[in-house]
């Protein structure tokens, strides 16, 4: 049966018109309220047009209208009640590898939704419903928009960037004297461009910039998915002014910003930046194996922060410079993030946001995800994918180089490296054929858009295929694909010849956007020809990005290789616990107790999911297995397994292990609901009722959506 989906719940719309425009550079100065849950001020952002659109001819003329044959209408400047932002500077002498303690905000129940005027919803344009030629080339204005959500914008105005005190060197041309558009425009164009090497003046004049006044208020309206500007007269990017200020708010509700409780005391610094913006070039940092680095942390996770996380940064980012090579970014700073935080872990620029669930258990969890977010330094953002649907680009090698990062880090000998690795892909390999089964099967796709991947319409905007579907958060088909798939092209052609081309890509592409094509012809360019046998672009997009379902070439090795020696001791650990099992509750004298061996975190989550496979464990053998292992004290992704144990059996002794769980590694528990929920055991349900009712106002709220349909 053919679903079709619905767009507007499915695909997440990219209006923001970036073929025309983009932006530069932006400058923040906001205004946190606790209490109201409430954060405004002002955003100024630099652009510089592109010249998609100076190419074509200017004849052309579009008008901006809809199905209807409705106008546009766009509000007219008004006076307005502008916000006072604090522009207070913090400072702190929190040297490398100490702690920030956070604290905690009080939670307001006013019940405010943020909006400080009716000016909401206006013109209602949509993506679907009107069409607008943002490049206007003949006598229509230029129209700008940029992407958001959920925001309340209430004024926007041109920057008078020429009241700057110096800024008048930026303007070479002698013919420019009176303060005009095209004077404000050539500042902005000469401060964008200039060279790597003036970076600290360049930012000294963005800050000046930031704060110079307004010299004209600009018509603007909002969408659901973005916010549109234009000039009177400016009828191309070039004309329209390139550098505006947007005073908005955030809503308590809205979907751009989540508020959570912090767990203690509030210590609020601000960190020092070393060399910018490129440390490629930089010959000092292609030689610095561990970047400086901190760690924040609430006070009640800071004995743990300091016994695991913070012995393990340093490993592995040498770890990662020894594989990559230059680090992306010049300083790292790790924030531990509340337990509603909805994933493991999640990258940005010099920062790692990690889950609280990490850090507990050995460092096996912990040092396998900070190698993960490590990875994202490269692909990810040092490179991005072009296209947002091809999430391969970054989740599939960061899970690939994982691996690669962890057993480095661990000083591995050769063959103990690959058989943990090999371990790993036996993991994967259970849960790709578990996603498989269980998702749709136009979302098992890693290149929906074929060969239309990078397309965008006339005017600039795009979609993200399944990009507001709920499902998608919690599928990693992204993930595991792509990791089998460099898995498969790393096998292929060697490890040595696939590093050694990982280092020269990355170093041709960083700061650069690319799509799934750009890599690998550039691989299949940089190999010997008797290396690349039958691979091609069409092939590996027919086999592995374009196809739902298990790829062919992943199928025929799993089918052909043999278990790993760390999988065939699971097995025989497995046929212990079996016989144990059956044995009777009082057992003959001169039986030999079974002698079960210990087990690496991996092993004991592959020991758990082939124990999940049998169909009855009796109380006994689960009370056994617990003190065997230790398991309410083994890290997350074990006690998961464990807790579907106590599930399926329903063995009500360690129902405290299943509640924990749901109260402190939400990134993990979704699942576990279902699960509570599929038994129709009232006890259960009564287990999943009462904790979603404990953690439902801080959960993550797709989350939160998810739960409360699996529930009620």
């Amino acid at each position: 049966m053919d679903i079709k989906l619905d767009p507007s719940r499915d695909d997440l719309p990219l209006m923001a018109n970036t073929s025309h425009i983009l932006v530069k550079h932006y400058v923040l100065d906001l205004d946190v309220d606790f209490e109201s849950q409430i954060i405004e001020g002002t955003i100024v952002l630099f652009f510089e047009p592109g010249d998609r659109f100076e190419k074509q001819s200017g004849s052309t003329k579009d008008t901006c209208r809809s199905e209807s044959n409705e106008a546009c209408s766009f509000r007219m400047p008004a006076p307005c009640q502008s916000p006072v932002t604090d522009t207070r500077t913090f400072s702190s002498k929190t040297g490398y590898n100490d702690f920030a303690i956070c604290g905690k905000g009080e939670k307001d129940t006013s019940g405010k939704d943020g909006n400080h005027d009716n000016l909401e919803q206006a013109s209602g344009i949509s993506s679907s419903k009107y069409r607008c030629d943002t490049g206007n080339h003949g006598s229509e204005d230029f129209l700008l928009v940029l992407d958001c959500c959920d925001l309340s914008v209430l004024k926007v105005e041109e920057v008078d960037v020429a009241a700057v005190p110096g800024i008048d060197k930026f303007t070479r041309s002698p013919k420019l004297t009176v303060v005009s558009e095209e004077l404000r425009n050539q500042i902005v164009h000469e401060l964008v461009t200039l060279p790597a090497g003036r970076w600290r003046e360049q930012l000294d004049y963005y800050a000046g910039c930031s704060q110079a006044p307004g010299c004209g208020e600009l018509l603007f309206d909002t969408d659901t998915w973005s916010l549109q500007i234009r000039k009177t007269g400016a009828q191309t990017a070039t004309d329209f002014p390139h550098a505006i200020r947007i005073w908005y708010s955030t809503k308590p509700q809205g979907r751009s910003v989540t508020w959570t409780s912090d767990q203690s005391g509030r210590y609020v610094g601000v960190c020092g930046h070393t060399e910018y913006p490129c440390r490629f070039q930089n010959p000092s940092a292609t030689t610095q194996e561990i970047v400086p680095h901190r760690v924040f942390a609430p006070v009640c996770l800071q004995g743990a922060c300091q016994e695991t996380l913070l012995q393990l940064v340093p490993p592995c980012l040498s770890a990662a410079h020894s594989i990559l090579g230059t680090h992306p970014f010049s300083r790292l700073d790790i924030l531990i993030v509340p337990a509603n935080f909805p994933s493991l872990g999640m990258a940005s620029p010099h920062i790692i946001f990690l889950s609280q669930s990490v850090l507990t258990g050995a460092s096996h969890l912990c040092g396998t995800r900070l190698c993960h977010e490590i990875a994202h330094a490269w692909f990810g953002l040092a490179i991005g994918a072009r296209d947002w649907t091809e999430e391969w680009l970054s989740e599939g090698f960061a899970t690939h180089l994982e691996d690669v990062f962890w057993a480095e880090a661990q000083q591995l000998a050769p063959h103990e490296a690959q058989e943990q690795q090999e371990l790993k892909a036996c993991l994967r390999w259970c849960r790709l054929q578990d996603e498989v089964r269980n998702s749709p099967e136009e979302m098992q796709v890693l290149r929906p858009n074929k060969e239309k991947t990078g397309h965008v319409s006339d005017s600039g905007s795009s979609v993200i295929k399944h990009g507001l579907n709920p499902e998608k958060v919690f599928m990693q088909v992204h993930y595991l694909k792509g990791y089998f798939l460099l898995r498969f092209l790393a096998q292929t052609l060697g490890d040595d010849t696939y590093f050694a081309f990982l280092r020269k890509f990355v170093h041709t592409f960083h700061g650069q956007l690319i799509l799934s094509q750009d890599f690998l012809q550039m691989l299949l360019e940089n190999i010997p020809e008797e290396k690349r046998l039958e691979l091609s672009v069409e092939n590996i997009f027919r086999d592995w990005l374009e196809s739902s379902g298990i790829p062919q070439p992943l199928q025929r090795e799993r089918q052909a290789g043999a278990e790993c020696g760390l999988a065939r001791q699971v097995s025989a650990e497995v046929e212990k616990w079996i016989r144990v099992n059956r044995r009777p509750r009082k057992r003959k004298r001169r039986e030999a107790e079974e002698v079960f061996e210990k087990l690496l975190p991996d092993q004991l989550v592959l020991l758990l999911e082939h124990l999940l496979e049998q169909k009855t464990l009796n109380p006994r053998t689960l009370q056994s297995l617990e003190r065997t292992y230790h398991l309410p004290q083994q890290d997350a992704e074990v006690r998961h397994r464990w807790c579907e144990l106590i599930v399926k059996h329903r063995y009500t002794r360690a129902y405290k292990d299943v509640e924990r769980f749901l109260q402190e590694d939400q990134a993990m528990g979704v699942y576990l609901y279902g699960e509570l929920m599929l038994s129709e055991d009232p006890r259960q349900q009564q287990v999943a009722r009462r904790c979603f009712e404990l953690t439902k106002e801080q959960m993550e709220r797709s989350s939160a959506e998810v739960v409360a349909e699996m529930l009620f």
